[in-house]
């Protein structure tokens, strides 16, 4: 398979969870988790200064080396297997080491059980190896980890790894095999794999295979600040009032594009002088639409630049985030950037926008990351059929002012890589209440349900609030009655419920979760398997009562309405949020009552 034409990536790391692999030609992704096994060797007639990693991790292990204080350090490890690249011939076959300071290559080799080649940067002919400027050439390098690659070169331009030259009189087997380093002809450490999967790594430490171009992002925290939040459809305006306000730059990062308002802000931002760039999914469920086709064609045509996954070695099942870097803040969101979603036209939506810088630094690593890798084309070589459009968007009152809240911390959470597994643990860590809204939820068994599920069973009160929209009516209900069967069996204070919307909404879109009324997530994650695992997420993390105590108040008004009960027109905004109000006026910090 040839590689696609695509700029150098900003981000070659790998996520430190296993991947699970789908199959992008359905609506229903096929998982099929592939693990392998670390082979551990060299345990025994090793000299004094073995050091065993921790068996929690999964690492091989290897010969340590004496540090100055005479204290005994890991040694060198292998951490990376490249064995079945795309390219043809599976040229850039590569191997990735992790070094100790002071190592000097020319003393180590790398084999299996019919070849062992020099990992010195000068054993193999440079004139004959695809080497490049950035290709090491010195024996005592000063990363602490070098990928050893059969086309420098290439691997080079594929990742941000340091690359060095490696004979390819080696050859890694497809079908698996160990692969062995040594020092001076001891061996030191040993990694092995059972069935290569192509164009996938092998991670010695979890144990599992892992797209080439997938990041691990930490979770990235800002103390405290101010942000604004709102609620759609009360707040039809916000979201383009907000890229109206661009002076400099527009990074617009979501899984569909389709407003017509949003195409005009973005065009007359360009006008301007202010700097656009696009990313959405080339291949939503249902394909694009015609007015997705339109829009993105017209923002093409306009001057900006506008990508979209579809390339090669797709790292994400789905880009699914919905946000935006304007100038120097950022807006997250739970909705698409179409008329029923930003546009206030149906969906019941959250959002939050924010000028913490670490939060919008983190969100504009994200979208570049996203952005500049082999699996993303532009948008203009891109040629989906367009299909029908069939949302209906129509006109519904403000309930919900937009708010300027105070937060003691924000955390900005990306899946697959971090999001996952830090809801989880705010789940975990409930006291008192957990609040879920959410489109639909993917199945019995889902993580975050049985985190829920035990909370509950822990004594916290536990209500989900689910959609009724016809596309998940019939299984949210089957899903509501068994949590009610669950709760009534064990006497558990957990309720679940379908939305009924009335004339304040059309539908639940949003994706939010309220814990302990004080950690409240907003952002695009569904929750089901596919997209905490496969799919680019994004959403923030915000603790503080003022915040929860807003889209409390809001989660409140849809729950009341949909045990077929009145809904409550809220006075204000609830003690928390006026609590909060104050310090945000104490602050000299105004807040918003936009119309």
């Amino acid at each position: 398979m040839s590689v696609a034409d695509s700029p150098v990536p900003v981000d070659g790391t790998h996520s430190a969870v296993r991947i699970f692999i789908s199959d992008r030609t359905t609506s229903n992704p096929v998982l099929r988790e592939l693990t392998a096994v670390v082979v551990f060797v060299g345990l025994l007639g090793v000299a004094p200064g073995l050091v065993t990693a921790d068996t929690g991790t999964g690492n091989a292990t290897g010969a340590g080396l004496e540090s100055q204080a005479g204290q005994s350090v890991p040694g060198p490890e292998i951490v990376e297997l490249y064995p079945d690249p795309t390219t043809e011939g599976d040229r850039g076959e590569f191997v990735t080491v992790s070094l100790p300071p002071g190592t000097n290559l020319t003393d180590y080799e790398l084999g299996d059980q019919q070849v062992t080649v020099s990992l010195s940067p000068t054993a193999v002919n440079r004139t004959d190896a695809n080497v490049t400027d950035t290709t090491l050439d010195t024996a005592e390098p000063a990363a602490r980890r070098v990928t050893f690659s059969t086309d420098p070169g290439l691997t080079g331009w594929l990742t941000d790894r340091t690359v060095a030259p490696l004979s390819d009189s080696l050859e890694l087997a497809n079908g698996g095999e160990t692969v062995t380093l040594r020092r001076d002809g001891e061996a030191v450490d040993s990694a092995g794999y059972d069935q290569a999967t192509e164009g996938e790594v092998y991670n010695t430490t979890t144990g599992g295979w892992e797209s080439l171009g997938a990041t691990d992002r930490p979770v990235v925290t800002a103390g405290p600040g101010t942000v604004e939040a709102f609620v759609l459809p009360d707040e039809p305006d916000r979201a383009v009032e907000f890229l109206d306000s661009a002076t400099e730059r527009v990074l617009l990062a979501g899984y569909t594009v389709s407003s017509q308002r949003v195409v005009e802000a973005l065009v007359a931002a360009l006008e301007r002088g202010v700097t656009v760039e696009v990313l959405a999914d080339g291949s939503p469920v249902g394909g694009i639409t015609g007015e997705g086709v339109a829009a993105l064609s017209e923002l093409d045509r306009s001057g900006a630049t506008v990508r979209v996954l579809a390339g090669e070695r797709e790292r994400f099942r789905y880009h699914h985030p919905k946000y935006a870097v304007v100038d120097d803040r950022a807006l997250v969101t739970t909705e698409n950037w179409k008329q029923s979603g930003t546009g206030g036209g149906s969906n019941r939506g959250w959002a939050v926008i924010t000028g913490q810088a670490p939060i919008v630094e983190g969100l504009v690593e994200t979208f570049r990351a996203d952005l500049n890798w082999v699996d993303t084309v532009p948008w203009r070589r891109h040629d989906p059929d367009p299909v029908e459009d069939t949302s209906v968007a129509g006109d519904y009152p403000q309930t919900f002012e937009a708010r300027d809240l105070p937060v003691n911390r924000t955390q900005l959470l990306v899946a697959p890589d971090n999001a996952g597994e830090r809801i989880r643990a705010v789940i975990e860590g409930a006291e008192e209440s957990v609040l879920v809204k959410q489109v639909g939820i993917g199945g019995r068994g889902f993580s975050l349900l049985q985190a829920v599920l035990d909370a509950a069973k822990r004594g916290v009160e536990v209500r989900i609030l689910l959609s009724s929209a016809w596309y998940v009516e019939e299984e949210n209900r089957q899903l509501a009655a068994w949590l009610t069967d669950q709760a009534a069996a064990a006497d558990l204070p957990l309720s679940a419920r379908l939305a009924a919307p009335g004339d304040a909404f059309g539908k639940i879109h949003a994706k939010g979760l309220v814990v302990d009324g004080e950690h409240t997530l907003v952002g695009s994650v569904n929750w089901n398997e596919n997209s905490v695992r496969n799919n680019r997420e994004v959403a923030l993390l915000l603790s503080g009562q003022a915040v929860g105590g807003y889209f409390t108040e809001v989660f409140e008004a849809d729950w009341q309405a949909g045990d077929g009960g009145e809904r409550s027109i809220p006075l204000g905004i609830g003690l928390a949020v006026l609590a909060g109000a104050v310090l945000a006026l104490l602050g000299a910090k105004r807040i918003r009552f936009d119309s």
